[in-house]
Parts: C-alpha cells; sequence; structure tokens
C-alpha cells in the first residue's frame, strides 16, 4: 500500500512539466545500490518559435534517493538553442517566457528556461536557471538564436 502511494505521489508531481525527448546520458559516479549518477542530455521544441530546439544538460542524481525520485538533483544546467529549420512563429512573443521547467527534487526545487526577447538585436535569448521555494541558485547558462533581419519578432 505504501509503495503504491509513493508511486502515486511521485507520479502526481511530475505530471504537467513541458515535454522533453532524452538525447544520451553519461555516468559520472557509480553507484552500488541504484542508478549511477548522470548526466542527461534532453531536447525540447520552442512551443512558440517553431525551427528553434533547445538542448539541456544537467545533473541527475543516482543511488536509493535517485531511483526512489526523492533525490535533489544539483543546481548546474546548461542550455544550447539553435535553428533547426525555418523560424516561424505561433502568435506574439512576450518580452520574456518560461517555456521549460521540470523539477530536480521531490517538492521544492526546479530547473527552468526562460527566453527573453531582444528586439533590438532581433534574437531569442534563453536562460536557463534552478530555482527553489527559498532560494535559488546564481549557477545559470545563457545561449542566443538570431533571427534573419527580415523577420522582426512578433512582440506583444
Amino acid at each position: 500500500m505504501f509503495i503504491r502511494t509513493a508511486c502515486f505521489f511521485f507520479l502526481a508531481l511530475t505530471a504537467g512539466g513541458a515535454l522533453a525527448e532524452t538525447v544520451g546520458e553519461v555516468d559520472t559516479v557509480f553507484k552500488l545500490i541504484g542508478p549511477d549518477h548522470k548526466i542527461v542530455v534532453d531536447v525540447f521544441d520552442d512551443p512558440k518559435v517553431s525551427g528553434v530546439s533547445c538542448y539541456l544538460s544537467r545533473a541527475r542524481t543516482g543511488g536509493i534517493k535517485g531511483a526512489l525520485g526523492i533525490a535533489e538533483d544539483k543546481a548546474e544546467a546548461s542550455v544550447a538553442c539553435r535553428q533547426v529549420g525555418d523560424i516561424g512563429f505561433n502568435g506574439k512573443l512576450r518580452k520574456q517566457e518560461e517555456v521549460f521547467t521540470e523539477r530536480a527534487s521531490l517538492l521544492f526545487k526546479r530547473v527552468r528556461v526562460v527566453r527573453m526577447a531582444d528586439a533590438k538585436r532581433n534574437a531569442l535569448v534563453y536562460l536557463v536557471y534552478s530555482d527553489r521555494l527559498i532560494e535559488g541558485s546564481p549557477q545559470n547558462s545563457v545561449t542566443v538564436v538570431p533571427v534573419p533581419a527580415n523577420q522582426p519578432l512578433p512582440l506583444e
């Protein structure tokens, strides 16, 4: 009964986030019990900008806590967004908007990617960072996707 309840609780917490596909992973620390610590590379498409995909690398904690979904992953993450097709806009863009979020601990920590529109330079800036309910981390990574000059950003 406890295991069923714990699994339901875990699934309820992880549901509803932006979808990312895992591209690959590498082990960084061997764990005798449970999965190894690793670095995972995921990819997601910008939901409002077709033709732009973002690759996100981050640490994933293994061991028993990692296997049970109660470990807290480290705050380090890196993002690289690239034009992978013709750029198109699905509506108007806000000056700043969260485009991806995923939990990094059972309750209080999340990894977030925010898109910022730089209209002056006709570019999209993507920032990845980690936050907590009480205190986040200043560690971050940024990447830029230039938009062709003949295609102005459709800002709200």
